[in-house]
């Protein structure tokens, strides 16, 4: 699962972290990117050229009637993707890397009745290069003409043993020998294509635990992801022990 996260690497450092082609300006970071958000990604185009663009976080199959459920389909099953009505076109020709700076997930905790967020990011403080699908969704009712969305979708599978404490579900992650393969949008050997996506190695990724401010999407700041605490409930933030 992976329902929010950070984007704070430029558009610019992103293209060429990824040696791709952009023409999108450098946005300011955003601590807290939530679904349905428009975020960046990387894929190829018609020309074979990596390129980075903006979609819609939450995939909008092109047979579906209207936009409305997306915030559904923010993720997709790696195990599943190339059979389900919603994604398989997607994962056999439209795939993608969604790249971010980290990621937040909610823990159980014995000392508090909410959950507890921890941030993940990479222990190098580079980009993570998740793997993902994109759609292209055709508005053909709209009276202003015809109305375009794409969007995309993050594929999940199991943990590894650093994320599975946490969650039973965690993103794929693809390494820098993966992306070509992967964005080359002639390949669509599925059982090929699934042998890439598993669980990234441990020494990749670290976390901690990070405030309970993280949970409202209007807090959109740098110590969103700090290290903080975990506070026992009645006592005041901060005041607490880490996990």
């Amino acid at each position: 699962m992976c329902g929010r996260f950070t984007s704070v690497t430029t558009s610019s450092e992103l293209a060429d972290f990824f040696e791709a082609d952009s023409a999108l300006a450098d946005q300011g970071a955003n601590f807290n990117v939530t679904p349905t958000s428009d975020i960046t990604v990387v894929r190829e185009d018609e020309n074979g050229q990596r390129r980075l663009d903006l979609m819609f976080w939450g995939l909008v199959p092109s047979w579906a009637e209207s936009p409305s459920g997306a915030s559904r389909l923010i993720n997709a099953r790696s195990e599943t993707a190339a059979s389900k009505p919603s994604f398989r076109s997607a994962f056999r020709q439209r795939r993608c890397i969604i790249p971010v700076d980290g990621f937040f997930e909610w823990v159980s905790h014995p000392d508090r009745k909410k959950k507890q967020p921890v941030y993940v990011s990479s222990r190098d403080s580079r980009p993570l290069a998740f793997a993902g699908i994109w759609e292209t969704w055709r508005d053909g009712t709209s009276s202003g003409g015809l109305e375009t969305l794409t969007s995309c979708a993050i594929l999940t599978g199991p943990p590894n043993n650093l994320i599975a404490p946490l969650h039973d579900r965690m993103p794929m992650i693809l390494g820098r020998d993966q992306w070509s393969e992967w964005l080359d949008r002639s390949t669509d050997d599925v059982a090929y294509l699934q042998t890439m996506l598993q669980p990234a190695p441990e020494e990749w990724l670290q976390w901690w635990p990070v405030s309970m401010r993280v949970n409202s999407i209007r807090n959109n700041d740098a110590t969103l992801i700090v290290a903080t605490p975990v506070t026992p409930d009645g006592e005041a933030e901060g005041q607490g022990r880490l996990l």
